[in-house]
């Protein structure tokens, strides 16, 4: 027997370039189709992260919204109240007033301490009445 030392050939079949790795033009597209799908998907899942900020937003300035009109009107039912009663205070210092000026005699004058009063109530009704206007 004699053997050869000259490499032997097989005779398989080459393969094509083509049938042995996948086409450049496929890997391309699956590519470029995986990149879109990403952009699209970030882009779905952002625009939902901002719908979904803007619904807390939302229904936070409502929730605060109506805690201040509920601190806004009890603060103006109070104010209210007060200058209701100054001007009740008022409008009985005027008619002591006008019937201690008509029995006043010329020996005693206690106008001047109902004047002083009415000026002190009346002070207090005009500041109530700015702190409204504030309120407002």
């Amino acid at each position: 027997m004699s053997y050869s030392t000259e490499p032997v050939t097989t005779s398989e079949p080459l393969r094509n370039r083509r049938t042995r790795r996948p086409s450049v033009k496929i890997v391309l597209l699956t590519w470029i189709l995986l990149i879109g799908a990403g952009a699209a998907t970030a882009y779905f899942y952002s625009s939902y992260l901002k719908q979904s900020m803007l619904e807390q937003l939302d229904s936070r300035l409502l929730a605060q919204t109506e805690i201040m009109k509920a601190d806004y009107t009890t603060q103006l039912t109070a104010l209210t109240e007060q200058v209701e009663q100054l001007q009740s205070k008022v409008e009985t210092f005027n008619e002591l007033l006008t019937f201690t000026k008509d029995n006043a005699s010329d020996k005693t004058d206690n106008s001047n301490k109902l004047y002083s009063q009415l000026n002190d109530v009346k002070n207090q009704l005009s500041k109530l009445q700015k702190q409204m206007e504030l309120l407002k």
